[in-house]
């Protein structure tokens, strides 16, 4: 590596076996003002300042008590999670192994599974404030069918979010090509007050990403009604264990 220009700029030398794609790669990382801030604060990934950054815009993080991360992989948006709200109980997924994060319960499993919604159910033990989703699907280099395998996801944990939020939660999530669909944009709509998009500092300017946050959801879904009901009866119990007997009469 040498450095070179008039910001100190780092230059990597091609090397031998390393493409000229990956060199590129590997010069952006090292110049990438949002890495250098990551490694020196803690966070597993830049992403984490794109959740940061949003969340000084929209504020969704503050108050929550349960928070789903879905595509959890690395960790550093739940980091944020925990740094921000580190009384709440947060639940991740993912494909990808993920080293684990304090406070955190993390599923190594595909969200698409038909098993997942209920073992992250089951985890969070109560209906959620908050879905994060940061899933894209695995690239093939054709533009539109990367779009759509995104959206796919993007809409399947719409439909998840929409069935275990409480009212008046919060749907965070990684969307392309400049925002969501109509339809999709259509269903939020309707299930939530607010639906906006953003694209925050911390996303590089050459990427497609963007990200939809929908706050504000107007009703609960039937998981979410079963989850409250399943929370309170276990709270009643542990309370219940928790009492004195009293006797008839006695005062």
């Amino acid at each position: 590596m040498s450095r070179g220009g008039s910001g100190g700029r780092t230059r990597v030398r091609t090397a031998r076996g390393r493409s000229a794609q990956s060199t590129r790669w590997l010069e952006r990382q090292l110049n990438d003002p949002y890495v250098r801030k990551a490694r020196a604060e803690g966070y597993r990934s830049r992403a984490a300042y794109k959740l940061l950054e949003l969340d000084e815009r929209f504020g969704f993080l503050r108050g929550q008590k349960r928070i789903l991360d879905l595509g959890i992989a690395p960790g550093g948006w739940s980091q944020v999670v925990k740094r921000r709200t580190p009384g709440a109980t947060v639940v991740g997924i993912d494909l990808l192994p993920v080293d684990p994060i304090e406070g955190v319960t993390i599923l190594q499993m595909d969200f698409m599974d038909d098993a997942a919604p209920d073992r992250l159910t089951e985890a969070l033990s109560g209906a959620a404030d908050l879905v994060l989703s940061d899933m894209a699907a695995n690239t093939v280099g054709h533009q539109q069918t990367d779009h759509l395998r995104t959206m796919a996801l993007v809409e399947a944990g719409l439909a998840f979010a929409i069935d275990v939020l409480r009212p008046g939660g919060a749907f965070v999530a990684k969307v392309f090509a400049g925002g969501a669909d109509a339809e999709l944009v259509a269903e939020m709509k309707r299930n939530f007050t607010t639906v906006k998009h953003a694209k925050p500092p911390a996303s590089r300017k050459d990427s497609s990403e963007w990200y939809v946050i929908a706050q504000g959801f107007k009703g609960a879904g039937s998981k979410a009604v079963d989850l409250d009901r399943d929370a309170r009866a276990s709270a009643d119990d542990t309370s219940a264990d928790g009492m004195s007997e009293v006797g008839d009469g006695e005062v």
